[in-house]
């Protein structure tokens, strides 16, 4: 499904029993929407900000060389610093900066009282040593929620769940919009990287579903996607969860981004064949893509509330 198409409307019922017992599909998580009403909210809260208490929340990014695909993230950030009023500056150097400069720059911005949230776009060249670099952020700062700090007070509970790393908070946002409540529900995460796997595992967890965490070594896959009342998968394996490895009623978030020969998008999950079976599924693009974005500028606002011991108001 392209992008911008209406991800609201198959939940009717087609009236030939035959044609509805082989095309009934899943109701689309549209998080292109959930995300543009997030926009809209944090912009007003973003203006009170300025007129009620003179503080204009401001996003630090250091760009490093000229990826496209780094390229393309920036300006999807850079939009939804428009859209939310957050004010956006950006460092650029070139592929043969040192660890060195960039942690100075790093610590620079953190003793900047205009700064309310440092970004580092990933990945950074091979020689640049990245948890270094990470570690050199401030916590209060760190809107993507990588550093160990932010990573480790997850574990507390979800009342310290202050700046979350943004595609779990995302993914979180979307259950939440649609009413899905984790409680009791058995959840598979398919991916244990500390962005994204890792965290997200966490905070369904904080939610009370029994969480199964699934990864490279693990043996027999499908015994696990299966038993998924929730199934998160975000591994970049383009086709890797098909039909027959998710459960009839399932809600299905599929994370991963990957690229066909064509230049098609397409995530982790066969999706033709997972939405005939699943309740909710998220499309690849439209999905968790636009809820990052939104989830890295709730985390600036947050940020920015917090440094200045601003209360959240309704």
């Amino acid at each position: 499904m392209e992008e911008g198409g209406n991800y609201e409307k198959i939940t009717d019922r087609l009236r030939n029993p035959l044609v509805l017992f082989f095309s009934i599909m899943a109701t689309l998580i549209d998080g292109r929407k959930i995300a543009n009403e997030m926009y809209k909210s944090l912009g007003k809260d973003v203006r009170k900000m300025k007129t009620r208490h003179g503080v204009h929340p401001k996003l630090a990014v250091v760009l490093v060389g000229k990826d496209p695909a780094s390229l393309s993230y920036i300006r999807q950030k850079q939009k939804a610093c428009d859209k939310t009023f957050v004010d956006w500056e950006q460092f650029d150097y070139e592929t043969d900066v040192t660890t060195e400069k960039i942690i100075s720059k790093v610590e620079e911005l953190n003793e900047d009282p205009t700064i309310h949230g440092i970004l580092v776009q990933l990945p950074l060249p091979k020689h640049v040593n990245v948890p270094l670099v990470i570690r050199a952020i401030d916590p209060k700062k760190d809107v993507d929620g990588f550093t160990a700090y932010n990573i480790g007070k997850m574990f507390l509970s979800t009342e310290f769940e202050d700046l979350s790393s943004c595609t779990p908070l995302g993914v979180i946002k979307m259950l939440e919009y649609y009413k899905i409540d984790p409680r009791g529900k058995e959840a598979v995460v398919v991916g244990h990287s500390n962005i994204v796997g890792k965290p997200l595992s966490t905070m369904l967890l904080n939610r009370n579903a029994t969480v199964t965490t699934c990864h490279i070594d693990t043996q027999d896959l499908a015994f696990h996607t299966k038993r998924a009342d929730i199934l998160c998968v975000g591994v970049g394996k383009a086709g890797l969860i098909t039909g027959d490895m998710v459960k009839e009623g399932a809600v299905v978030i599929d994370i991963g981004t990957n690229r066909t020969d064509d230049g098609k998008l397409v995530g982790d999950v066969d999706f033709d064949a997972v939405s005939k079976k699943a309740s909710y599924i998220t499309p690849v693009p439209g999905g968790a893509g636009p809820m990052t974005v939104a989830a890295l500028m709730l985390n600036v606002v947050k940020a920015a509330r917090r440094l200045h011991g601003i209360e959240e108001t309704n």
